[in-house]
């Protein structure tokens, strides 16, 4: 760690580089949901500043949209969520930009850019970048360079596109915003300044604010101020013997002032384990009982994170804000090859950085799923160590712009307040997997979910609930059919219970999974329910016969009763389950029952769909 000397030189050089800056400006914007799109925002911010162009990173939301129409130069970056959904932190953004009121040339002074963040494996690939250039244009916008569209699935993942569009970018932007004359860009291997400066506090401060506390307001809980709910129950619900651990996890919710719906969603932030916390700190000499406080080194551009308490312990710091088990991005390499004096060091972190050296860095972090602190049974193998001298190098001031804060997960809502007052349940698939490495990869939330154990004394998670992608018909005549493989049954039960307590019978769920004794999740549940009539329930078990059977082929199989239920009583039909295959197959297997039961061509047979789908009688909720 750098001394008080150094740390004032650092400071020192901070105020000579602002005063050497172009008096240009570029706003760039993000909308993320996992923090992807808000990585390649601060990296374009930080080509922006190598660039000397004075820059401010925020997220959409955070911004006063009003003052859109005086900025001259913006990048938009935007992931795109769902069915074509903008991430959380952009949606009153998107709302303001899209009303019918305001003027075609709002934005005629305007210089603009939009990098769209998706995956082509989903239908509505970078829908929202798509429709924000679409929108940016009807307004007046310039438009410096066709909308980027990154990719998840390319070769070389996302930079495959992003790094071209940049350059090309650049080349535009300071063609036209040129720097002052005589003033160079920095390298790449420059240090920029860190975004906070740490203080360190001599004593333990009296007032412990870091534990959670349940809001006093009667407001729902939010992201920033969570309900801590006690886990009442965790239990698995596969076989001991079959290969996937899902959990059954109710959270107890009373006095929360929380309502949810069918298709709703839980949202939670998960902590870092004990042993990786303790480790961490070990490698960068934490004191993890050290309180500090933080100042921003440019006030006017950056806020102190909301979540950080001030003042705040290092162990707070490391266990529920800064995501240490995250797959490195590029962007942590770049940041480290600043710190190394040991030049094979340094060579390795640069050709990571590089946009030649994408399938070197691929191999290293992400086929066998490589974290920055990742442990073999005997051997020490994670990032930090493969690089010693550089981690001895690190400056403190530096962890927040290393290491991303760990980002909210979402879990489909599997009950009904109608039937679980002042409950949430969840069904949750425990992440595991083997890769190259000695210790198998574990996903961090659903790892954390799993080891909390009630019966062992109280439990409590934060959490907070928004509206989910799906919807429900309120007509209690219209059908609803359901096809949930998997967890994918977790809305369809939440659903269910619903309607079957409002006296809606008409329910058809199509569930699928490996074998009838093995993972047939909510099996008792759903007997009773078609015992009472509420619904029909029809099951696929693709490993119990010779030939495997999916949901798709019961869906063909049933052609007759879904062809009656969508033509001629308006059923509403939704999926959810993982976004490979599946989604696609029933698809496919449904306009074969269209072309069957509706004698139609197969063009017919889509355009019924594409109808269906534009009326929202049609809805999927899937993931990778």
């Amino acid at each position: 760690m750098e001394n008080e000397c150094c740390r004032k030189a650092l400071h020192d050089n901070m105020l000579m580089s602002r005063d050497k800056m172009s008096t240009h400006t570029v706003l760039v914007l993000y909308g993320s949901q996992t923090g992807t799109a808000q990585d390649t925002a601060e990296r374009i911010g930080r080509q922006a500043q190598r660039r000397r162009m004075r820059v401010r990173v925020e997220a959409l939301d955070s911004y006063n949209v009003a003052n859109l129409i005086s900025e001259s130069l913006v990048v938009f970056v935007c992931a795109t969520t769902g069915q074509g959904d903008p991430p959380d932190n952009m949606k009153k953004f998107w709302r303001f930009l899209f009303r019918k009121s305001l003027p075609a040339d709002s934005l005629c002074r305007l210089d603009c850019a939009v990098l769209g963040l998706g995956d082509s494996s989903y239908p509505k690939f970078n829908f929202v970048a798509k429709k924000l250039h679409k929108r940016l244009l009807q307004l007046g916008a310039n438009m410096l360079l066709p909308v980027g569209l990154a990719d998840d699935q390319h070769d070389l993942g996302p930079d495959g596109v992003i790094d071209p569009w940049l350059i090309s970018f650049w080349q535009k932007t300071l063609s036209l915003y040129p720097p002052p004359a005589g003033l160079a860009p920095l390298r790449e291997e420059e240090k920029l300044p860190p975004r906070y400066v740490f203080h360190f506090l001599d004593e333990v401060p009296d007032k412990q604010t870091e534990h959670l506390q349940t809001p006093e307001n009667k407001a729902p809980p939010t992201p920033l101020q969570p309900f801590p709910a006690r886990v009442v129950f965790n239990q698995r619900v596969t076989h001991p013997s079959h290969f996937q651990d899902v959990r059954h996890i109710e959270f107890d919710i009373t006095g929360s002032n929380i309502q949810y719906g069918a298709g709703d969603v839980v949202m939670m932030r998960p902590c870092n384990a004990a042993e990786d916390v303790e480790q961490f700190c070990q490698l960068l000499k934490l004191d993890p009982e050290c309180y500090f406080t933080l100042t921003p080194t440019d006030s006017s551009t950056v806020a102190v994170p909301a979540r950080l308490p001030q003042p705040c312990s290092v162990r707070f710091l490391v266990e529920q804000f800064l995501d240490i088990s995250a797959v490195p991005r590029r962007s942590f390499f770049e940041l480290l090859a600043t710190f190394a004096t040991n030049e094979l060091e340094r060579e390795k972190l640069l050709e990571f950085s590089s946009a030649q050296g994408q399938d070197a860095l691929h191999s290293y972090c992400n086929r066998p799923r490589r974290t920055a602190l990742e442990v073999g049974d005997h051997l020490t193998v994670d990032v930090l160590t493969d690089f010693p001298h550089t981690t001895a190098e690190i400056s403190i001031d530096y962890l927040l712009d290393l290491f991303p804060e760990i980002q909210p997960r979402s879990f489909s809502i599997a009950s009904s307040l109608l039937q679980h007052p002042n409950r949430i349940q969840i069904l949750l698939a425990v992440v595991e997997y083997k890769s190259m490495l000695l210790k198998p990869r574990k996903g961090l939330c659903s790892s954390w979910l799993a080891s909390l154990d009630p019966s062992k004394g109280d439990v409590y998670v934060p959490l907070w609930v928004k509206k989910g992608s799906l919807s429900f018909p309120q007509d209690p005549d219209t059908p609803v059919i359901m096809v949930g493989p998997g967890t994918g049954v977790a809305p369809f039960r939440s659903a269910i219970q619903e309607r079957a307590a409002q006296g809606k019978m008409a329910n058809v769920l199509f569930f699928g999974c490996r074998s009838e004794s093995k993972d047939f999740y909510c099996q008792s549940e759903w007997e009773e329910k078609v015992q009472a009539g509420q619904m029909i329930l029809v099951t696929a078990f693709s490993r119990d016969q010779e030939e495997k059977i999916y949901v798709q082929h019961r869906v063909k199989e049933q052609s007759k009763l879904l062809w009656e239920l969508i033509a001629k009583k308006n059923a509403f039909f939704y999926i959810a389950g993982n976004a490979k295959q599946m989604p696609t197959s029933v698809c496919d297997a449904l306009k074969e029952v269209f072309q069957k039961g509706g004698g139609m061509s197969e063009n017919q047979a889509q355009e019924m769909l594409d109808a269906m789908e534009k009326a929202k009688r049609f809805q999927s909720e899937t993931w990778s």
